[in-house]
This record gives structure tokens, sequence and C-alpha cells, in this order.
């Protein structure tokens, strides 16, 4: 059984081991593959009956080219690089790998908050560059620091993730509204769960913890900042295209957001153009909430999972069954 890895660098730059891939066939990793060059993939796919993928997209035209395709693992929960539905079409599996980074993304965007409500990085960088020695004071501040306690973070997107960051916020302190495509008993121990409406007005902080789909696209928009509180703050470690980036900019750079940290924006890797890279106050990581060294592992282990239970003919984590 031939196993071919189309894109394995970000999965694992070295410091994991793909023997437990190796030990199901015979496998063949690149670091990276076009996402664009379709006559490379189907090239770099060849007549391999596994394909793992992360981001290179398997569509239509690439499944003509590879009628050996039977199973394609994706490294990743989010699974819209391949065509599933032609997937089906021509028998073959696609799986994915669920909840694996629940902790690690939920504490990254209080991570952002947190930065965002005391600047570490900035004020370590000016003591290094000799402020704090030059002060005439015992301490200093550039930015007004911010307390939590009290303060309402809304969260929109209330599964696993959603609910973890509820945790940690409240944890803080703070009290936590949420709206979500349904309630739950474990989801009201943490929040209180409102319509959207009035979590835009009522928060002081605003985290999208939601998938993307049609409905929820642009859904961060000049219309909905505008019933937002003066000076919210908006947390973004979801999926880039939620958010109108001109919107918020505009919104940063008049005051009416008083900051934002994103970790996701519309077009990855972001552009030069991008209008958030011209926006005040808005702090942005390039993608790796998700990149823990034990997040990665996690994927690792249950991709391997999930081919080895396709090879004995029980399908797990299939999501084009």
């Amino acid at each position: 059984m031939k196993i071919v890895v189309l894109d394995g660098y970000t999965e694992n730059p070295g410091d994991l081991t793909w023997e437990s891939l190796e030990k199901l066939g015979d496998l063949t990793v690149y670091d990276r593959t076009s996402l664009t060059d379709v006559a490379e993939i189907a090239s770099r796919i060849g007549d391999a009956e596994i394909v793992v993928t992360n981001k290179t997209p398997i569509t239509k035209e690439v499944f003509d080219k590879c009628s050996n395709i039977e199973f394609i693992a994706v490294l990743a929960t989010g699974f819209n690089v391949v065509d599933v539905a032609y997937a089906r079409e021509k028998g073959v599996s696609v799986s994915n790998v669920p909840a694996y980074g629940t902790e690690a993304v939920a504490q990254f965007a209080i991570g952002m908050l947190l930065e965002i409500c005391h600047h570490v990085a900035h004020h370590s960088k000016t003591v290094y560059e000799g402020k704090w020695e030059n002060c005439p004071d015992f301490c200093y501040w550039d930015y007004p620091l911010i307390e939590l306690k009290d303060k309402i973070m809304g969260i929109i997107g209330f599964g696993r993730i959603g609910q973890q960051t509820g945790r940690i916020a409240k944890a803080m302190g703070m009290n936590i509204l949420a709206t979500g495509s349904r309630e739950t008993a474990e989801g009201k121990e943490i929040a209180t769960y409102v319509d959207l409406d009035t979590l835009l007005e009522s928060s002081d902080v605003i985290a999208l913890h939601c998938p993307l789909v049609p409905e929820n696209t642009g859904m961060i928009n000049k219309d909905t900042i505008a019933k937002m509180k003066d000076g919210v703050i908006i947390l973004n470690n979801s999926r880039g295209p939620l958010v109108v980036e001109q919107d918020l900019c505009d919104a940063l750079n008049s005051g009416k957001v008083l900051a934002a940290g994103v970790d996701v924006v519309a077009t990855e890797p972001i552009k030069g153009d991008n209008p958030l890279l011209k926006a005040k106050n808005c702090f942005i990581t390039p993608h790796i909430s998700w990149a823990s060294v034990e997040c990665r592992q996690r994927i690792m282990d249950t991709t391997a999972k999930n081919i080895e239970a396709h090879l004995k003919g029980q399908e797990i984590n299939v999501v084009n069954a």
C-alpha cells in the first residue's frame, strides 16, 4: 500500500516522527506541494492509494488524474481542501482529526487577550532598549493596562473550544455570554446563552470560535461592529473570512474597536496589502493556535489510527460516509 504525504512540514518540521505511518505502508513525504498546480499534485500522488494532506487541495481534477486513490487523510479538523462530495462519488473515504486542539486553541485566545491587556512583549522590549534604566520613576507603562475581572466576554460559537475559552475567562473573573447553534447543559454551567445582537451590544471582549459556513462569512463587519461597545476587544483564532478585514481595520483606526488579536486572516499566508497590517492595535500571529507539539502529536497519532482503521475495513473519523 502506497502512502503519500503532500505537505508534511507544518505538521512535522522535524520534531516529530513519521514512524507510525511508515509502519502502515510504503511512505513518501513531501514537505510542500503546490496549492495550485494540479499537474504537480497529481504527479506526486501518482499511483498511491492513500493520500495525506493538510492544505494541498484534492479537487475533482486531481481525483480524475489519480484513479488509485481510495483513502484521504486530512491532517486537520477542517476538510474543505478536499472535494468530499466527488470523493464519495468515487468511493473514496475522507477522514479528519477532530478535537485535537481544544485546550491549545483556547489557551492561545486567552494569550492574545492578555497580551492586548498588558502589552507584555512591548514592555519587555523597552526594558532591553534601556527605557527602564533611564526612567525617573520606579515603573512606567506605555499603554493603559486592563483588568479583566467583571468584564464581559461574548463567545460566538460555543462548542468544545468556545467552552474551554469560557472556562479560562470565567476563572479570571469574567462574566461569559455565548451564542451558538444549540444550547447544552455543560455550556449553561459556563455562560449565559443570548442572541447575537445582545452579545454584540453587551460584551467587552468578543471571541470567535465558530466554524466557517456561508451564513457567517463576513459576520464581523461595519454593521455588527456598530452594535458593539466603544472600546471592544475582538479575538479571532477561528477562521479569517468570518471578518471583513477592511471594516475591522477602519474600526481599529477610529478607536471604535480598542484592539484585535487575530491568528487567522482571509487569505493565508497573509498578503502585503491586507488592511489589518495597517490597523492600530492589531496583534497578528501566523495561524499557530493549533501548532503546539502536543497538538501536532495528537494529529499524527489520530491520522495513523484513521489509516489503520481503513486498512482493516473499520472506517473512523470519516466525514463523507
